[in-house]
């Protein structure tokens, strides 16, 4: 794991004066994950280059390997042993962290693996909803109980194999991951003619939805959209040899921030016009608060273009990044608003009314709803303890509010391991302090 050095309590980002240089991003923990369970369903084996190696990817692998996946990891590359779909474990208890990427997905795939297993993580796992997946997964005909709180893990899977319906139907407005987690486990038992997943309401984060379905694609199977509608035919995985992992698309927006707000040009390398993933759209909304951005096929660059601008801005497609924007805003002359966000309530912490009281210790005007965020900038940031709630994308989002030129403290700074476990040393790379 990049880093291992021990971290204070609490890490002090001093003033930045300027940022300049470039990056090369970790591997993309959505892709990542996605990539490790798809390859180990498969028929063959996978050879992973650029996964992320953190927190969320390290459960992800634990939990593959306990159900009898091969997983081999080096300097170079991971190599996954595919199982064509049939885990060889019948019976494991899985503890997955506050992975998202690997407990909605996991339960997915586990819902029709003809055996018994328990599915737990961390504290705040146990407050992240799942019952729109279990749901559907019971209505498909999965045998899925909760140990404690209806609705919530820790989850108990009792053996089914196989559908009593071709169809299901599910709720698409709290988490795109249970829509992809769903997509991924289908082809492996949908019936003869497919399996019909309609989405019902509002399909939140749907570029992420895309990505899985492109990646799917790009182990074999091809999903079929038809309004409202995925329609997944039966069919086998088949491993596509060498595969790339993307940068993280979600961790570039910090740099790209970054150099919006204290100078740049800051390039980050390995996510660009030609990436799966739907943050990559942060650079638009950075550009419409006035920054210089340039997109090569594998970087994004981003320059201060002058006055920040304030926007009101839709980020249903880019929940994670548009954290970065609120951080942004305290640059920006008039009010921000950021809207479309009501899937920051179930996410590491309650990320709206958390990030609301740590902007306000900067001295920001701050107005919250079920769904958005407003922001209006202070005169001058002041200087900040930030708690961090023990969420990776709070800590690194508010290292930047150090290019106002005052010193930020991030309480528990090791929390980044969960996807960035070397960001604070990588941040420290590209910014000048100002002159003593």
């Amino acid at each position: 794991m990049p880093n291992e050095r021990r971290w204070p309590d609490v890490l002090t980002v001093a003033p930045i004066a300027r940022a300049q240089g470039e990056i090369r991003l970790p591997g993309s923990k959505s892709i990542s994950n996605r990539a490790l369970l798809l390859a180990a369903l498969s028929r063959g084996d996978t050879e992973l280059t650029g996964l992320l190696d953190a927190d969320d990817t390290r459960v992800m692998i634990d939990a593959l390997r306990t159900l009898g996946i091969k997983v081999d990891r080096d300097a170079q590359a991971t190599r996954v042993a595919g199982c064509a779909g049939t885990f060889p474990v019948k019976r494991a208890d899985l503890f997955l962290g506050n992975a998202g990427t690997a407990m909605r997905p996991l339960t997915a795939a586990l819902a029709f693996a003809g055996g018994a297993y328990r599915l737990d993580g961390v504290p705040r796992m146990r407050e992240r909803p799942i019952g729109d997946l279990v749901d559907a997964l019971n209505a498909l005909g999965a045998h899925i109980a909760y140990e404690g709180e209806a609705g919530y893990p820790p989850l108990l899977i009792a053996p089914a194999d196989q559908l009593i319906t071709d169809r299901v139907e599910i709720k698409g407005d709290v988490s795109s991951q249970f829509i992809s987690g769903l997509l991924m486990a289908a082809p492996l038992i949908a019936p003869a003619d497919g399996l019909q997943i309609r989405v019902s309401g509002t399909l939140i984060s749907q570029p992420y939805v895309a990505m899985t379905a492109a990646m799917m694609a790009q182990f074999g199977v091809a999903v079929r959209r038809d309004g409202t509608a995925f329609i997944v035919p039966r069919a086998h995985y088949v491993a596509p040899g060498p595969y790339a992992v993307e940068g993280d698309a979600s961790g570039a927006s910090y740099f790209l921030a970054l150099g919006t707000v204290a100078g740049g040009a800051v390039r980050v390398l390995g996510v660009g016009r030609d990436s799966i993933q739907g943050d990559v759209a942060f650079a638009g909304l950075l550009r419409q608060m006035g920054a210089e951005i340039d997109f090569g096929s594998d970087y994004i660059e981003a320059r201060a273009g002058g006055i920040v601008s304030a926007i009101d801005y839709d980020c249903t497609a880019i929940p994670d990044a548009a954290m970065t924007a609120a951080i942004v805003a305290l640059f920006a002359r008039g009010r921000t608003v950021l809207r479309g966000i009501g899937s920051w309530r179930v996410k590491e912490t309650d990320r709206i009314a958390a990030m609301a009281t740590e902007l306000r210790k900067l001295g920001a005007r701050v107005q919250e709803g079920t769904d958005w965020i407003a922001i209006d900038p202070p005169a001058t940031v002041r200087e900040a303890t930030i708690d961090t709630y023990d969420d990776h994308r709070i800590a690194m989002c508010f290292s930047l509010a150090a290019a106002a030129g005052v010193p930020i403290h991030i309480r528990d700074p090791r929390c980044v391991a969960k996807t960035f476990p070397d960001y604070f040393d990588r941040l420290d790379g590209l910014i000048q302090r100002p002159a003593q």
